[in-house]
């Protein structure tokens, strides 16, 4: 599976983030990863602790 699929997968699942915002997101991403724990603070999609799955999540897609 490929990394956009895979930030799909993500934010769909494991963050409950709206289909309507996913494209939004995916966009703002969509040069590096590494923005979309900033992209989704400032967009109030995701609180604390989430925030800290989505730092994560981006680690572990990087290491691959």
């Amino acid at each position: 599976m490929d990394t956009h699929h895979q930030l799909i997968r993500f934010l769909r699942d494991d963050l409950d983030i709206p289909d309507a915002l996913i494209p939004e997101v995916a966009c703002a991403c969509e040069l590096t990863l590494r923005r979309l724990p900033v992209v989704l603070w400032q967009r109030r999609l995701v609180n604390f602790i989430q925030l800290d799955q989505v730092f994560q999540w981006v680690e572990t897609v990087a290491e691959r």
